[in-house]
């Protein structure tokens, strides 16, 4: 992902520096990205370091391991922050020598589900792929064989959806863009079987006006959406010639001139996670984009 962002300023253009302007604001004095209250927050540093990283800023690693020291091997912490701890060593860490990586991955290890896959809570039944994919990367960034992959592979196969996408339990009725592009991901990470079928199931949720909708009866498209979806098409080789034009206007109309990105046109506040979604979808329109 990290890298398709990084064709993002192609598209930007001049504002590319207003962008820039606007991750460094969010930078507090502990370290940590800003969450929407204000507050430093594992999550939205993931956010900020990467979005700094894919515009070629210079990253502030002291500050932000700073702020990271105190959490040491994440005790304390749930799923999703255990997984944005390892993100962010990885980003600011020369040496990953210095990290407790097996404290980290034996925590994380805790939110395995019985069926193979991960939960964010522990205990589970049934994984989810958004935890799938946020626990893959955390092995990933820590550069750790994911244990079992095929256990994980096989537990995907149960959250298939009756409309043909992925759903975040088993047997739904219809699948969620972000869930189902989570899904090829992993998928191709983990070289298990794609079904040709989903390009155009993702197609599909792209919306009239631009952009893609979470789900058929969301009234509105939004930007987590339209990047992951956009990623997912690329990642299963699908041309966006198609939906270029409409989504380049749908992510345009969600920037502003203070330098981030909204959600969606219902959103009012901006961060760091959604600028950086901005980024990832810019990146792949870049590189979609016509000769």
């Amino acid at each position: 992902m990290l890298q398709v962002a990084r064709l993002a300023p192609q598209q930007l253009g001049e504002a590319r520096d207003l962008v820039a302007a606007f991750l460094h604001s969010r930078l507090n004095a502990d370290g940590g990205f800003q969450n929407r209250a204000g507050d430093s927050d594992l999550y939205y540093t993931v956010f900020g370091l990467e979005g700094l990283v894919a515009l070629q800023e210079p990253v502030p690693a002291e500050a932000v391991a700073s702020y990271l020291r105190p959490f040491v091997d994440g005790g304390g912490l749930d799923f999703v922050h255990l997984a944005c701890l390892a993100r962010c060593w990885a980003s600011v860490s020369r040496d990953l020598a210095t990290v407790p990586t097996r404290k980290i991955l034996t925590r994380l290890e805790a939110y395995r589900s019985a069926d193979g896959g991960y939960a964010q809570a522990p205990d589970t039944l049934h994984g989810n792929a958004y935890a799938a994919f946020l626990a893959l990367g955390a092995y990933q960034d820590l550069r750790v064989p994911l244990p079992e992959p095929e256990r994980l592979l096989d537990a995907l196969t149960h959250l298939r959806a009756r409309d043909g996408g992925y759903a975040n339990t088993p047997h739904d009725l219809h699948g969620i863009t972000t869930v189902t592009a989570a899904a090829v991901s992993l998928l191709r990470a983990l070289d298990g079987p794609i079904d040709p079928h989903l390009g155009m199931w993702l197609l599909d949720r792209c919306h009239a006006s631009g952009g893609f909708v979470a789900t058929p009866a969301a009234p509105v498209p939004d930007l987590l959406s339209t990047a992951t979806g956009l990623h997912a098409l690329a990642t299963l080789h699908v041309p966006l010639t198609g939906v270029y034009e409409s989504c380049l206007d749908f992510v345009d109309s969600l920037w502003t001139n203070r330098g981030g990105f909204f959600g969606s046109w219902v959103d009012d506040t901006l961060d760091c996670e959604y600028t950086y979604y901005g980024l990832l979808a810019l990146g792949h329109l870049a590189a979609a984009a016509p000769a």
